[in-house]
């Protein structure tokens, strides 16, 4: 049994709103740095609106307050989405000096003073800054990038929008930062997602030269970034803000531009999130008048409904897979951006020209690039109910189970997916049960009876583990019989695939009964909080440290609330058939368990099921 695709989007129960957004980028000025007029606005709007192939393109992401070729009048995208019913995530544009930023506020409360409660059901949010954290990364810096910020100004600025709405029609709006995947994961940079209501992520994995980034690998690459955001999203709603593939321009590493790639990437990636995450689209339209090198406009040089290439999914709208209302209430919402210069973005701005992750941008027209988000509960909420849509399986999926029971409905407050070395991945926190706790996982769908977390069917026991501590760095433990996890202490497992192994299907699980329920282990849990699992680039040997064990390859999976009683999916994919594979498991908070691996009734810990 092969996966062919595993595209799964998650939802959460905590949102602002009862549907989802989905649009495109739009800028300030044209390629010849023209303003965008409110005219040139509407039309830009209408034109999205009616594109053939597609509904629902209803919603615009803007990069500045300020209308273009004025000191701080606000932007007359704003008349426009009026005029046109269009909903705003409006942007605040930041990598400049403080009275630009006060500017960008003028601007902010003069719209609010004309159009307050007139225009307040179609504000989404507040992006303040756009790829300001990548712009100052060694990435950004290499790349060429306009001048970008550090953690406390981003924040500095965050709290400035939200006390200037604090009062009005406004008040309430979600205000967050957009950036790259490759800022997020920085824990530098923590202080941003602390202040965030929001956290949007842009992706563009044509951009992502160091890497096999032709179009075969283009959905992959984009699920990856968006995992990653996810995972150190601490529960904010991460938003879809920037994400396309150019229709011309030169090639980067592996990736092409041509029309039938940027069709491909579309029907990958764009549909499977449109309609469950906020979603915008880079780009609309950005060759007039002078066509940009590389390209990303879904029409020409000439605004038309008629875009360049076939943007039906599946034989239907591109927002054919809206939730339900049952499920819309679950949708985490998303929204993302590019980056420009001198309070305002290219309306053909392309992204950087080489960027190995993130994106960057040079000159007056601006540009970006980046990975992606999702929204998440800042805690498990019991009784909320899972979707799961746009699985494309030819595999079996995989039981949850909490104890004994097998449960056929899962609370989800995030999912992403990964695909590397061949194996598809989606990575989902889940709260199960009543209340009995949460963990993260891979899930494809919950179903009956394949890959079970019981051990019931062919399972593999790791050959090796080796716990490695960096208070003591250069001590080796050797080898153990015991999983260890504490705040100074991760414990690497070994697994030795068999090669018999090859087209079937592996889940990466974690096994945790309540003590109770042992025969032959034991264990011995304190503290709060949670596990995290991640693949390294190769195994560990008895010698491994904490200073010279293998590098992570990539953060499959975690389990947020570790609870006793429960049995939690990590990740699944393809097995690694006839490979040893490591996986380092890591305490988070101020969780400490030292548990005996068994195999035995009742078993504990981590093991691969197969099916």
């Amino acid at each position: 049994m092969r996966t062919s695709t595993l595209f799964t989007i998650a939802t959460s129960l905590t949102t602002a709103y009862s549907q989802v957004f989905q649009g495109f980028n739009y800028g300030s000025v044209f390629t010849n740095n023209a303003p965008v007029t409110q005219q040139d606005f509407e039309n830009e709007f209408n034109t999205a609106r009616e594109l053939q192939g597609t509904s629902g393109f209803t919603s615009a992401r803007l990069f500045t307050m300020i209308q273009a070729g004025t000191t701080n009048s606000f932007t007359q995208a704003i008349p426009a989405a009026k005029a046109t019913n269009t909903h705003l995530l409006l942007g605040i544009f930041l990598s400049s000096t403080d009275e630009a930023f006060n500017n960008e506020l003028t601007a902010l409360r003069s719209a609010i003073a004309q159009y307050g409660q007139d225009l307040a059901n179609l504000i989404i949010g507040i992006s303040v800054g756009s790829e300001d954290l990548y712009r100052i990364s060694p990435i950004g810096i290499e790349n060429k990038s306009n001048p970008g910020e550090g953690p406390d100004a981003v924040v500095r600025r965050i709290n400035a929008v939200k006390a200037a709405l604090a009062g009005t029609a406004w008040s309430g709006k979600p205000v967050g930062h957009v950036d790259t995947w490759t800022a997020y994961v920085n824990a530098s940079n923590s202080a941003v997602i602390e202040a965030s209501d929001f956290i949007g992520t842009d992706a563009y994995p044509y951009f992502q030269n160091t890497m096999p980034n032709s179009i075969e690998n283009g959905a992959s690459l984009f699920f990856e970034a968006y995992n990653a955001t996810v995972a150190v999203s601490g529960g904010k709603p991460v938003w879809i803000t920037e994400t396309g593939w150019p229709v011309s321009g030169p090639n980067s590493n592996q990736a092409v531009a041509s029309l039938a790639n940027a069709k491909t990437y579309w029907d990958q990636v764009g549909c499977r999130v449109f309609g469950q995450i906020n979603t915008f689209w880079y780009t609309l339209q950005d060759a007039y008048p002078n066509t940009p090198s590389p390209s990303f406009g879904v029409v020409g040089t000439t605004l038309s409904n008629t875009p360049l290439y076939d943007l039906s999914c599946g034989g239907s709208s591109s927002s054919s897979k809206t939730p339900s209302t049952s499920s819309a209430s679950a949708i985490s919402r998303a929204v993302v951006a590019p980056t420009e210069s001198t309070g305002g973005q290219s309306s053909a701005a392309p992204p950087p020209s080489s960027t190995s992750a993130g994106s960057g941008g040079s000159g007056t027209s601006g540009s970006s690039s980046g990975a992606p988000v999702n929204p998440v509960p800042a805690s498990p909420v019991a009784s909320t109910k899972t979707i799961l849509t746009y699985t494309t399986l030819t595999t079996c999926p995989v039981t949850y189970t909490s104890g004994a029971q097998t449960l056929t409905s899962f609370t989800t407050s995030a999912v992403a997916v990964t695909s590397t070395h061949g194996s598809t991945f989606a990575t989902v926190t889940t709260s199960v049960g009543s209340g009995s706790g949460s963990g993260s996982g891979s899930a494809l769908a919950p179903t009956s009876s394949s890959c079970p977390t019981d051990l019931s069917g062919a399972f593999e026991y790791p050959h090796l583990i080796v716990p490695v501590d960096k208070s003591h760095p250069d001590t080796a433990a050797g080898t153990s019989y015991n999983g260890i996890v504490s705040p100074t202490v991760s414990s690497i497992f070994n697994f030795d695939y068999p090669a018999s192994l090859e087209g079937h299907f592996c889940s990466l699980v974690f096994l945790f009964p309540t003590r109770d329920a042992l025969q032959t282990s034991n264990y011995t849990l304190s503290g709060t909080g949670g596990l995290s699992f991640a693949r390294l680039v190769g195994p560990a040997v008895a010698e491994t440290t904490f200073n010279n064990q293998p590098a992570v390859n990539v953060t499959v999976g975690s389990v947020p609330d570790l609870q006793p009683g429960n049995n939690y999916v990590i990740a699944s994919g393809e097995c690694f058939a006839g490979q040893r594979v490591a996986y380092e498991v890591s305490a988070t908070g101020s969780l400490d368990l030292n548990y005996f691996q068994d195999y035995n009734p009742e078993p504990i810990g981590v093991y691969i099921s197969v099916c």
